[in-house]
């Protein structure tokens, strides 16, 4: 059976920005941060510099959970560069908070990703300084986790 594994150090990493470097900072130690308006409180997955929906530029970071369930993915098998490991997933997370973040899931098989599956953060190192936030799901028989109304019952 294969797994699902986070990259190994030495991958194509991201580079921070003066609007990322806060989240950049945040999964360095642990934390899933993302933005919140102070004004409508709108929760923003993005480096944004004004809400999306009020336009306000009154933005504060703050920390998720760092729980969610699987909304969509799909699994690379030819990436972009050799430097990828593959099979990776690419998987479109939705967390407690509300919004929706891009990532990968890992710590299963890629046949075991369901739709609605329970999932938690955890962050690997890409290079010194920059760590990635992955997805795990949450323990338990794997394929009876998903929320899909097709989904066998717990044994």
């Amino acid at each position: 059976m294969t797994l699902l594994r986070p990259q190994s150090p030495g991958t194509p990493a991201p580079v921070p920005s003066l609007f990322s470097a806060q989240y950049w900072e945040g999964c360095a130690q642990g934390e899933l941060r993302y933005l919140r308006c102070s004004n409508c409180h709108l929760a923003i997955a993005d480096a944004a510099r004004i809400c999306w929906r009020c336009h306000s530029r009154n933005l504060r970071w703050e920390v998720s959970g760092g729980r969610g369930r699987l909304y969509s993915w799909t699994i690379v098998w030819r990436p972009q560069t050799p430097a990828f490991q593959v099979p990776y997933s690419v998987a479109i997370v939705h967390l407690d908070e509300d919004i929706f973040v891009v990532s990968s899931v890992i710590g299963c098989a890629p046949e075991d990703l369901a739709e609605g599956m329970e999932l938690a953060v955890e962050f690997h190192p890409v290079n010194d300084a920059i760590k990635l936030p992955y997805f795990r799901p949450i323990t338990g028989d794997i394929r009876n986790r998903s929320a899909r109304s097709d989904a066998p019952p717990p044994a």
